[in-house]
C-alpha cells in the first residue's frame, strides 16, 4: 500500500453538511478533518461509556468480584504515592488515544 488515504462519498443532510462546512471554515481546516476528529471523539466517548457500563454491571451482578478488585486497587494506590507529579511522567509513555498503547499500537488488535 502506498499510504495514501482512499476517499468516498457519504450522504448527509444539507444541515449537517452546512454545520461541518461552518466549523471547517472557522478553524481553517478541511471538512474531512472536522469529520475525522468528530468520529475519533465519538469513538473515545463510546469507549468510556462502554467501560462505565461494564463497571456498573460488574458492581451489580458480581459484587464479590468488585470488592476484590477494589481491595486490590487500594494496594496499588498506596504504591503510587511515589512523590512523582504528572510533570515527571515522560511524554512518550502517555498515549494520545485511549485506544492505543503508549507505543501507538491499537489496543483493540
Amino acid at each position: 500500500m502506498n499510504g495514501e488515504q482512499k476517499h468516498t462519498t457519504i450522504r448527509v443532510t444539507t444541515l449537517t453538511r452546512d454545520k461541518i462546512a461552518h466549523i471547517a471554515e472557522q478553524e481553517g481546516r478541511p471538512m474531512t478533518a472536522v469529520i475525522d476528529d468528530a468520529v475519533a471523539d465519538y469513538e473515545t466517548k463510546m469507549f468510556w461509556q462502554t467501560l462505565r457500563e461494564q463497571i456498573e454491571r460488574t458492581q451489580r451482578e458480581d459484587p464479590e468480584s468488585w470488592a476484590e478488585y477494589v481491595a486490590e486497587t487500594e494496594l496499588f494506590d498506596n504504591a503510587a504515592a511515589d512523590g512523582l507529579g504528572t510533570d515527571d511522567i515522560p511524554s512518550y509513555t502517555i498515549a494520545e488515544n485511549p485506544h492505543e498503547s503508549p507505543a501507538g499500537r491499537d489496543l483493540a488488535d
